[in-house]
């Protein structure tokens, strides 16, 4: 791994002493401008404050936003203008490129399954087009079958631009979770093996039209996310965001920052941590007169990986607190129990407690 250049680091030395954590509505603000102005990540002081920051943050909320994070403003308003695009135009031509059993990624609205739980519409595709094998059932993890992404005709740059921001957000991602891994003491490359192949991750376009009876419907329900880590850009002008506040159960509003990204830990860091991080319940509110929309990466590792707390963080003091299960059959019943909406609860991690 290359040195960091002396010069570099000296003038960060000298910057002026913003502090790297406020508070805006009550959840954390990170500046990470340190790390992604950096080549790597180095043991040295400059990181040491963000990456407890982060720690705090995880613990406390589960949720923090980040600023400064390196993805450049114009390739972020590309892909909301290009998945705004997409959105409008005819149901029947969106229709073209919708989900199905056999196949995850596409478009999905509540109208194709009569969901009146949510009010939106969403495009889904894969961060590795072509070659990202999922199993064919949560009983047979040897069987697997490629998912190909749906890419619709209109608008023509929708395809490229999608692809660009993966890329740009999958970096993120790689370093978010090293800071992650670091703030629970742990080596910074600990999760890499886990997320070496992406065969699970996803981005989902969310648009939420103007709902004229807010009061009847959520943009989504309150939920918790099932996998490692998630990744969410919102219009800075509309709000609907809502996260569960740990201390006391209110939902609290995320109000949006004019470049900011949202990132919260899921059900995989709650296990591995042995719930040190926990994962949040959250949800989103609609608008009577506005329409939104956001952009969420789900960061997952491989679906042969097997979770459980991670060794280095037990000891008498701190047992185990999940049974070890495979990531893949997790999420296989998850997405069977959504999609052909069985009559049977969910599969949740608390099903895993000791």
């Amino acid at each position: 791994m290359a040195e960091v250049n002396p010069a570099f680091i000296q003038s960060i030395e000298h910057r002026p002493k913003n502090p790297t954590i406020i508070e805006a509505e009550e959840i954390p603000v990170i500046d990470i401008s340190s790390i992604t102005s950096l080549d790597h990540l180095s043991n040295n002081n400059i990181i040491d404050d963000i990456i407890t920051n982060i720690g705090n943050a995880s613990e406390k909320w589960g949720f923090f936003q980040v600023i400064n994070h390196g993805i450049r403003h114009e390739k972020l308003e590309n892909m909301k203008l290009a998945a705004r695009k997409f959105f409008s135009l005819a149901v029947e031509e969106k229709k073209n490129v919708a989900k199905d059993e056999d196949n995850p990624m596409g478009y999905h609205d509540t109208e194709l399954t009569k969901n009146v739980r949510d009010w939106k519409q969403v495009f889904d595709y894969t961060t590795k087009d072509g070659c990202t094998p999922i199993p064919v059932s949560p009983d047979d993890l040897q069987a697997v079958k490629p998912v190909t992404n749906r890419w619709p005709q209109h608008p023509p740059e929708f395809r490229e631009v999608a692809e660009e921001y993966a890329k740009e957000v999958e970096k993120l991602a790689s370093i978010m979770l090293e800071l992650i891994a670091r703030s629970l003491g742990l080596a910074g490359n600990r999760f890499s093996e886990l997320f070496k192949d992406q065969t699970t991750s996803f981005i989902r376009l969310n648009y939420y039209p103007p709902c004229p009876s807010p009061h009847l419907a959520l943009g989504v329900g309150r939920h918790k996310d099932a996998g490692g880590l998630t990744i969410l850009a919102q219009d800075d002008d509309v709000e609907g965001l809502e996260v569960r506040r740990k201390t006391d159960g209110e939902w609290i509003r995320v109000k949006p920052i004019h470049g900011a990204l949202i990132i919260n830990v899921g059900d995989l860091i709650q296990v591995w941590s042995n719930d040190k991080y926990e994962s949040v319940e959250h949800r989103v509110i609609v608008n009577s007169e506005k329409d939104r929309l956001s952009i969420v990466f789900f960061y997952n590792p491989a679906h042969y990986v097997t979770v459980k707390p991670l060794e280095e963080l037990i000891n008498d003091q701190n047992v185990a607190k999940y049974k070890e299960f495979n990531w893949g059959a997790f999420l296989m019943t998850r997405k069977n129990t959504n999609f052909k909406k069985l009559n049977v609860e969910n599969l949740q991690i608390s099903h895993y407690k000791i």
